[in-house]
């Protein structure tokens, strides 16, 4: 990404925790200058300290982008920190809060970008879902895009109400996944492996899986390649499939309901 208008205009964090904490050190990592970065956290860690960027200093008046990476709990309290800004585009990360509620504490004109990563940001392999308010124009979905790229894939949404599907498959779909390894080396024990050996089987069986999945063949196909006639995969899979596809439409579905929920 270029980094020259964040370098210019300069760059607002309000909330550094392990999402905003991941975003900034994939822009640090890819060129963004430090010295153009204002951190707004109480409770910042050693590792940000160590950053270079300002921390809890004035705000520059008309910073290129306001990233919003707080709790929803902690929204009312943290979003007047930015209602002096002027010119700036506001993209938010923070889960279960409408544009709508932007638009209350910025203004109807306000340019926002909701936007919903996931943890495997962390690690450079998240994928985040974007959707813009009616004031943002093309060019800022391609700044917010280009930015939260440096955590992982980006993908547009058509409408809002899109975000609680997200929400429910991806946001909250990487606990499903680990919930999964768990249970798998939990199901290796039980066949006589010892806990350690069991859980470095299904940690790898998982991520080499995933890593193949990504190669954009079917995820179907994938696993008919796999599954001889007969043999013990497809033994394993006519348990797994009676059961598995309606249990995790439910799990989806639940908590996609509970973000609805959340945001009223």
């Amino acid at each position: 990404m270029d980094f020259t208008e964040l370098d210019t205009r300069g760059l607002v964090l309000l909330g550094c925790g392990k999402m905003g904490g991941a975003m900034l050190a994939g822009w640090l990592d890819r060129g963004l200058s430090a010295s153009a970065v204002t951190v707004i956290d109480p409770n910042p860690s050693d590792w940000l300290t160590g950053t270079g960027v300002a921390l809890n200093t004035p705000l520059p008046p008309s910073p290129a982008v306001a990233l919003i990476a707080v709790k929803p709990q902690m929204m009312g309290a943290a979003l007047p920190a930015l209602q002096s800004l002027t010119d700036t585009l506001f993209v938010t990360v923070a889960a279960g809060t409408p544009l709508s509620a932007y638009a209350a504490a910025f203004g109807a004109s306000a340019r926002v970008v909701r936007a919903m990563p996931n943890t495997p940001a962390a690690v450079g392999r998240g994928i985040t879902a974007i959707i813009g308010n009616a004031a943002a124009t093309p060019a800022d979905l391609d700044l917010a895009q280009g930015m939260l790229a440096a955590v992982g894939e980006v993908v547009r949404l058509d409408t809002e109400d899109q975000m609680d599907a997200v929400t429910g498959l991806s946001g909250s779909g990487p606990a499903y996944v680990f919930h999964v390894i768990e249970t798998m080396a939990a199901a290796g024990v039980a066949q006589g492996l010892s806990p350690d050996l069991a859980l470095q089987l299904a940690r790898a069986t998982v991520a080499g899986a995933g890593a193949l999945a990504m190669t954009g063949e079917d995820p179907g196909q994938l696993r008919v390649n796999v599954t001889s006639p007969n043999g013990t995969t497809q033994a394993g899979l006519e348990v797994l499939m009676k059961e598995l596809p309606d249990l995790m439409t439910r799990t989806v579905a639940a908590a996609a309901d509970r973000s609805r929920e959340l945001r009223g």
